[in-house]
């Protein structure tokens, strides 16, 4: 069993998406990196749907993460923002999925939960509690990026099993749980 693992999480969004990169040597987490992939200053929504795919394969590519972690999209009043957001979550997914990596996604309570023991915590609090788990020295402007690496940290402590939620292991995978979504 190999001891080292490389896991990336990702908070999708079209406006700010965030990720953090964690290692994982002899079942102690190491800080490798957090950033953010701004989408602001684009006004269509298929190049930003375009742009969140390539950044996730130029990490994937870079890092060769062994696992990815992902924010499911919570449920919202706006309709039109859950779309948005589920877009965002899927061309992020089909781009592990292309590099055949396993993805788990994450409701945000539960990453939460897992980080601070409160799955109603804020930002700023899955932030600082992060910080400290990991020696950060400082947290970023935008705390999207803090809630990528929390999602990473997250499946981390769950060993990447999940008993809530999907996990997908490639294209074949999704198809079989999701055949009443999928046409054949």
């Amino acid at each position: 069993m190999n001891s080292e693992k490389i896991i990336l999480g990702i908070d999708p969004g079209t406006t700010i998406m965030g990720f953090g990169l964690i290692k994982v040597v002899k079942k102690e987490m190491q800080f490798m990196q957090l950033n953010e992939l701004l989408l602001t200053k684009y006004d269509d929504h298929y190049l930003k749907l375009k742009l969140i795919f390539e950044r996730t394969i130029e990490l994937i590519d870079t890092h060769k993460p062994d696992e990815i972690a992902i924010e499911a999209p919570f449920f919202g009043k706006n309709v039109q923002s859950m779309l948005k957001l589920g877009r965002a979550q899927g061309v992020a997914m089909a781009a592990g999925l292309s590099r055949q990596i396993p993805i788990t996604e994450y409701s945000p309570k539960k990453i939460k939960m897992a980080i601070t023991g409160n799955g109603n915590a804020s930002k700023e609090q899955v932030a600082k509690m992060l910080q400290s788990l990991l020696n950060l020295k400082e947290l970023p402007k935008n705390l999207d990026s803090t809630d990528g690496l929390a999602a990473a940290v997250c499946h981390f402590y769950n060993g990447g099993k999940l008993q809530i939620g999907k996990n997908y292991t490639g294209w074949a995978a999704f198809v079989k749980q999701n055949e009443g979504r999928v046409d054949k």
